[in-house]
């Protein structure tokens, strides 16, 4: 797995793959984005709504970058355990991840 420097390089790459998702808001919340992004200096509310994933993105990649539960999660993938089940497990045991 690469480290959070690494991935933080690959996402300041202009030419990066973009791909379309559908994603459910409550329309307040859109129209609450609609309204701030501008004073926020976005040019639209799906910009800001970027920039809060990155933020958000960039902080947990930060806190979990070399932790045991990431090594174990790691090892766990090679081994062809699926994400939704390591993730069950970890919830379930209760692990911090920081």
């Amino acid at each position: 797995m690469k480290t959070a420097s690494e991935r933080m390089r690959e996402r300041m790459n202009t030419r990066r793959v973009m791909t379309s998702i559908s994603l459910r808001i409550p329309e307040n919340v859109i129209e609450d984005l609609k309204e701030i992004a501008p004073s926020l200096g976005f040019s639209g509310y799906q910009s800001l709504i970027k920039a809060y994933i990155s933020e958000g993105l960039r902080s947990d990649l930060e806190r979990l970058d070399g932790s045991q539960v990431q090594a174990l999660t790691e090892s766990l993938r090679k081994q062809g355990v699926a994400d939704e089940l390591i993730s069950n497990a970890i919830a379930e045991a209760g692990l911090k991840t920081a």
